[in-house]
């Protein structure tokens, strides 16, 4: 034993520091950032790469010493016509590459007859020979140009509600539009003149909603007070209440050939309704949360319903009201939705992004090209493809609907003694012919637009650069 002990080598005493040093080098051994990173790339690989791309792709064209050609065949006109030749610094060396047909490719062409493009591109230099340039194709932008419009500018300011403005509808004679406010009335106003017509009170709680009937004297209101009424015009006053919400109404449509009404709000349901026997004939129930926008087509989907659970219902009424699809293609609330007053289309907004779907299969088409970054609330198309969105901070953008360009951004200005924070925009909608606009806004005023017409193209010229690539979500 202590023989064993003689052998062993006594140990090296280190200092704390030494030891130090020794632990935080394997500590970097094992934890230093180089593992994470790839090695530098290899010139050799990837010149074996392309030439392995190169010989896929132009397998029946090989690269060979272009030989003088005989007299006779100067005279005859060449069936399978040579590529160009090389550059110039190929032709110094004393030969110049070419690109000839390959045997087999020559057969191939005979069998079948003459090719529809007999041009073939000439052989890269030996510098750029295994370049990616070689390989690829440049193609025009197939992105639609947007059409050059007017800028929109407000042209008058109507004030009368003593609340927030949140809904806006337009008689189909195109004479008047009514307005619903958080002060509980109702006003209507000259279109021409922007004159207050008369003032309806019968909500006790504020104006969500409102809606015209296009075949009967009738006008529609819903409101926070769970009450969706029925005005006759000839009268000027409440003829039906629809009873059957558990919450406030934040949104509702009329179908265009139907006598049916329809209401969403913060039950989460959409209710289905006879105009005429007041009685519920479905509850579209689904969404998660508040639903606080929709509208109605003649044809399939009759109903779709956006909702603060970020998706997007079709339903069909012919079937007891089942879901035909649900979108998911919002990360926030969906708070408006547009249907293009001609084509098969329409649009949503959210926080997120503004999306473009189809009708009636619901297949994403692409987003807007720029993102407004606010809450948007309201939004509406024309016939001529301008989209109006309007934002809780004031912003009023405008929009090409073929091509998505933003091609103005409007900011709303608050009524002087209103906070800056009472810019937002809550409702806003076209008259029929699409050429004016109506704001509803939270500084308690109604504001009108239309295009300036003293804009050309030289004084507010068309900037837009078709985008590389489009974002699904």
């Amino acid at each position: 034993m202590p023989g064993v002990m003689a052998s062993m080598e006594p140990v090296e005493r280190q200092s704390l520091k030494k030891l130090t040093f020794k632990s935080l080098k394997r500590a970097l051994d094992v934890f230093a950032p180089l593992h994470s990173q790839f090695p530098p790339p290899d010139s050799e690989s990837k010149k074996m790469r392309l030439s392995h791309k190169i010989s896929l792709e132009y397998g029946g064209i090989k690269p060979t010493l272009a030989q003088p050609q005989p007299a006779k065949q100067k005279s005859s006109a060449p069936s399978d016509p040579l590529a160009l030749p090389a550059p110039e610094d190929g032709q110094r060396g004393g030969a110049h590459n070419a690109l000839v047909v390959a045997p087999a490719a020559q057969s191939r062409q005979t069998e079948v007859g003459p090719s529809k493009s007999n041009a073939l591109i000439s052989t890269p230099s030996s510098s750029e020979r295994f370049s990616t340039s070689a390989l690829m194709e440049r193609i025009p932008s197939r992105w639609p140009r947007p059409k050059w419009r007017a800028p929109w500018k407000n042209y008058r300011v109507i004030s009368g509600h003593l609340g927030w403005v949140r809904s806006v509808a337009f008689d189909p004679s195109n004479s008047w539009f009514c307005t619903g406010s958080a002060d509980r009335t109702i006003k209507i106003w000259d279109v021409a003149s922007g004159r207050l017509k008369l003032t309806l009170t019968g909500h006790i709680e504020q104006v969500r909603g409102l809606a015209v009937s296009q075949r009967h004297t009738y006008m529609f209101s819903a409101g926070d007070d769970k009450m969706v009424k029925c005005w006759d015009l000839e009268q000027n006053k409440v003829i039906r209440s629809y009873h059957g919400h558990l919450s406030g109404v934040y949104c509702l449509a009329l179908h265009p050939t139907l006598d049916v009404l329809l209401t969403g709000g913060r039950d989460s349901v959409c209710r289905v309704w006879d105009i005429r026997s007041k009685t519920q004939i479905f509850a579209l129930s689904g969404h998660e949360n508040t639903v606080c926008s929709v509208f109605t087509r003649p044809t399939d989907p009759q109903v779709v319903t956006g909702s603060h659970d970020s998706t997007i219902k079709f339903w069909d009424l012919r079937h007891a009201g089942k879901t035909m699809t649900t979108l998911t293609h919002h990360k926030k609330s969906v708070r408006a939705m547009a249907l293009h007053p001609k084509e098969n289309m329409f649009a949503s907004a959210s926080a997120d992004n503004i999306k473009k779907f189809t009708l009636p299969k619901g297949e994403f088409m692409h987003n807007m090209l720029s993102q407004q970054k606010t809450i948007i609330n309201a939004m509406a198309v024309n016939e001529e493809g301008v989209l109006a969105t309007a934002g809780d901070n004031g912003s009023l953008w405008f929009w090409d609907w073929t091509s998505g360009h933003n091609f103005q951004q409007a900011q709303t200005i608050v009524q002087p003694g209103s906070l800056d924070s009472e810019a937002g925009i809550y409702a806003l909608s076209y008259d029929l012919t699409g050429s004016r606009m109506v704001t509803c806004e939270a500084d308690k005023t109604i504001k009108m637009w239309k295009e300036d017409e003293t804009a050309t193209p030289e004084t507010h010229p068309l900037n837009f650069k078709p985008p590389k690539d489009i974002r699904r979500f």
